[in-house]
């Protein structure tokens, strides 16, 4: 399965959402690395080919890209194109690190796991 076909299985852009468009990408392309289903070295589509499958300007999908490699997600070599960095390995390290901070604080303060669990998905969305 290439790298398009993985960023659109049972995802599409959600253009009622207040989150902007560019960032919804960002979010999914982050998600897949993170996750490893878009391992490091996956070369990504070109910015013109996944905003034409998405319908959305060519711009909005730079912008994306453009964070993404702010971030350290992924590299861009010119006209050989933007790739999977080793960042999603580092952003996995992070989240765990918050997450374990989190549950110490739930565990000391004695807070059931089902209303901790309610507060940490409110946060995300809320972000």
């Amino acid at each position: 399965m290439n790298a398009m076909e993985i960023l659109m299985r049972r995802w599409h852009l959600d253009t009622g959402s207040t989150v902007p468009p560019f960032e919804q990408v960002r979010l999914r392309v982050l998600d897949l690395a993170s996750s490893g289903e878009l391992a490091v070295g996956t070369k990504l589509p070109s910015v013109r080919a996944l905003a034409t499958d998405l319908g959305v300007a060519a711009n909005t999908v730079a912008r994306a890209y453009r964070e993404l490699e702010q971030a350290g997600i992924v590299v861009t070599a010119g006209r050989s194109g933007t790739a999977i960095a080793s960042g999603g390995d580092k952003i996995a390290a992070q989240v765990a690190a918050a997450a374990d901070s989190f549950a110490a604080v739930v565990r000391e303060l004695g807070v059931p796991q089902a209303q901790a669990l309610r507060i940490v998905t409110a946060a995300v969305e809320r972000n």
